[in-house]
């Protein structure tokens, strides 16, 4: 069975890429919060298909669409010791302050939480760092 939630009219095109923020204020009295807080937060999906059902919403300016979903894995820089593929990690954030590197969105990504477990399902290759640190370029879910 697909997830499905509602995505405004704008974005509701197949193959549309979104980050899931949290529930807003402003939906807490919609009937249809359930659809849209089915999601978790600060994980990005991907539209796999676009319903025609549509209806009002209090939060986006314009009308709001039904679409099936998918969770999509986030890639990130992780140290080499603990990319496992297969295994769990701990995710947590490189420090660094290098906002010039290449890889500096990877070692920071605003989707995933320091603290929180993510399964490595793919190691892409090693991840350049200016600053000396062993790296690898990873898909986390």
């Amino acid at each position: 069975m697909a997830a499905i939630t509602l995505i405004s009219e704008s974005q509701a095109k197949e193959g549309n890429k979104f980050y899931y923020l949290g529930p807003q204020s402003e939906c807490r009295e919609c009937r249809l919060k359930g659809v849209c807080f089915n999601l978790e937060k600060g994980s990005m999906y991907e539209i796999t298909a676009v319903r025609d059902q549509t209806h009002e919403c209090a939060f986006n300016e314009d009308r709001v669409r039904v679409v099936e979903i998918r969770k999509v894995a986030q890639r990130s820089a992780v140290p080499k010791k603990s990319a496992i593929e297969g295994s769990v990690i701990t995710f947590q954030e490189q420090e660094c302050g290098r906002m010039d590197c290449a890889n500096y969105g990877r070692c920071r990504p605003c989707a995933l939480e320091n603290g929180k477990k993510y399964s490595v399902i793919e190691i892409e290759g090693d991840a350049e760092c200016p600053a000396g640190e062993t790296l690898v370029l990873v898909k986390l879910f």
